[in-house]
């Protein structure tokens, strides 16, 4: 059986998390809530004020199940994982090719052409479902020009030449992102990105979803043996999952934005679902949390065909199975690495 890559949230404040068997039970208030077989899950991530048995995190760190603490709001705090897993000898062949200009750029390369690509496929599905939307002929000169980019893309030879692409083809993209807002209006009106923190209600639940599929994107790497530190895009930090990022850059578009446009769209998040602080940054409060999340795991459950592999599989696999097809190509077994082109 494969797992989806399992993600236990738990956000309620106060709830405790102990090993019960094999199980994890959650209890609230001293009373359980919820009970789950541990080979099930992949991680366990907690919100806020959450306690966990020794036992438990004991187990977790044995069986390669990850625990991560968030804020109340999101933001990260700390991550508890045992011995890495891995084959030595593919992560030394991962840190030589990110030592190495001319491969590594082709990685890259394969990553943000996937990216652009597949924001391009978000902008041309919107316009096939409302041809009459308002400034319809902008979102369509926006798609015309990621396409351009993506060709750009492919004959580029510097890599921070690629990132300026990147980062023009990003600006361009969410410059009409406001166009897919089909209702809400009043409530969910996006003029452009920002973070950290986030100033609207959109950008909110932009964050939110990402650190959720990096925290995923993570795990698929560490499934898979790869050190997510070690990047081939993203200029390594201290701390900082570039691998995980590179690999995630294919499903913002694809996964992540669209639900994002989902959940404003057929209106199960409203402005209800979100609160201001008194520095101005928008969050989302627990029960738009809530609602986030359980949308976030279901459409992991979609079933999609593998653009390379021509198989259907989950939402959820196809991260880890993205991540299965760099480990092959940096052992030489693919000559380059097949990214995720949405269709």
């Amino acid at each position: 059986m494969k797992r989806l890559l399992n993600t236990l949230y738990v956000m309620t404040q106060g709830a405790y998390l102990k090993k019960e068997g094999e199980a994890v039970n959650v209890l609230i208030e001293r009373q359980s809530k919820l009970k789950l077989p541990l080979v099930s899950i992949q991680s366990i991530v907690c919100f806020g004020d959450i306690m966990v048995s020794p036992a438990l995190m004991g187990h977790c760190t044995k069986s390669g199940i990850s625990m991560c603490w968030l804020s109340f709001y999101g933001k990260f705090i700390a991550r508890v994982e045992g011995p890495v897993h891995g084959n030595i000898l593919l992560r030394r062949a991962q840190y030589k090719i990110t030592e190495c200009p001319e491969k590594s750029i082709s990685i890259a390369k394969a990553a943000v052409a996937a990216k652009i690509a597949n924001a391009r496929s978000v902008l041309v599905r919107a316009l096939k479902d409302h041809p009459a939307m308002e400034h319809a002929a902008l979102v369509d000169d926006t798609q015309q020009a990621l396409k351009r980019a993506v060709q750009r893309v492919w004959r580029e030879s510097d890599i921070d030449s690629l990132r300026g692409i990147e980062g023009d083809a990003a600006k361009s993209y969410f410059g009409v992102f406001n166009e897919l807002i089909t209702t809400q209006k009043a409530d969910f009106n996006f003029s452009d990105r920002n973070r950290r923190p986030p100033l609207d209600r959109v950008n909110a639940l932009l964050s939110f979803i990402y650190v959720m599929l990096a925290n995923d994107m993570r795990s698929a790497c560490e499934v898979v043996g790869l050190d997510p530190q070690a990047g081939f895009f993203h200029v390594d930090r201290p701390g900082r999952m570039s691998l995980a990022l590179d690999l995630m850059e294919e499903f913002r578009p694809f996964f992540a934005d669209r639900l994002v446009l989902s959940l404003i769209n057929l209106k199960q998040v409203t402005g209800k679902d979100f609160e201001v602080t008194g520095a101005g940054a928008v969050l989302l409060n627990e029960k738009g949390r809530k609602t986030v999340v359980a949308a976030y795991q279901a459409r992991k459950q979609d079933a999609i065909t593998h653009p390379f592999l021509g198989e259907e599989m989950h939402i959820g696999i196809l991260m880890l199975v993205q991540a299965q097809l760099l480990a092959r190509h940096l052992r030489e077994d693919l000559d380059g690495y097949p990214a995720f082109f949405w269709r």
